[in-house]
């Protein structure tokens, strides 16, 4: 079982990323404070940004638009279950507004083309991350376990669970993570009642 000390430096970490994360962001905007651009002589116009992609590119176009089948299917499928089942396990549900943003279509110095691509990315993007949210605080509340092997870039929750092959007081602490969601949701309940008041 790890100890409390391993325990609180986990935690310690997790806040640290978060606040590096926050900074990131802030840096971030400032960019957009400097930038200087003549869209007149940035834009490329749509019918010479056809012609001179390759052949390849526009031969595999209906495969990569294709794909908005199953995510509009897997948007509505998700959408649907946590509207459902979060209200029922006290989970807090997942603004989906905060994770899909389709913005860069008012850039001026883009073709129309152009535009479509970002707004396919910026949608089929920003639905990932908020198909992983779900099933994030889901995992949280049905097996908040780390896998026994390394995972590539696991959720933000997941360094919160269980170790793996450590079965001591293994409800008691379930429950914790649980209540960790029940938290969760009153925070963002009363964010939201003081927002309208």
């Amino acid at each position: 079982m790890p100890t409390l000390k391993n325990r609180r430096k986990v935690l310690d970490l997790m806040d640290r990323i978060g606040k590096l994360e926050q900074e990131l962001y802030e840096e971030l905007s400032k960019e957009g404070e400097k930038i200087k651009c003549d869209f007149a002589s940035e834009r490329i116009p749509l019918w010479d940004y056809i012609r001179k992609a390759r052949p390849s590119y526009l031969l595999s176009a209906p495969v990569i638009y294709g794909m908005i089948v199953p995510a509009l299917v897997m948007d509505l499928g998700v959408t649907i279950y946590q509207a459902i089942c979060f209200p029922v396990y006290g989970i807090p549900k997942v603004n989906r507004r905060e994770y899909i943003v389709i913005d860069r279509h008012r850039l001026p110095y883009l073709n129309a083309l152009q535009k479509l691509n970002c707004a396919y990315c910026g949608y089929f993007n920003g639905l990932i991350a908020y198909v992983r949210e779900i099933a994030s605080r889901t995992e949280q509340f049905w097996c908040p376990i780390r896998h026994a092997r390394r995972v590539r870039e696991a959720h933000r929750r997941y360094w919160r669970f269980l170790p793996y092959g450590d079965g001591d007081h293994l409800m008691e602490r379930w429950q914790k993570l649980r209540a960790e969601l029940h938290r969760e949701s009153e925070r963002e309940e009363n964010t939201l009642e003081t927002k309208s008041s």
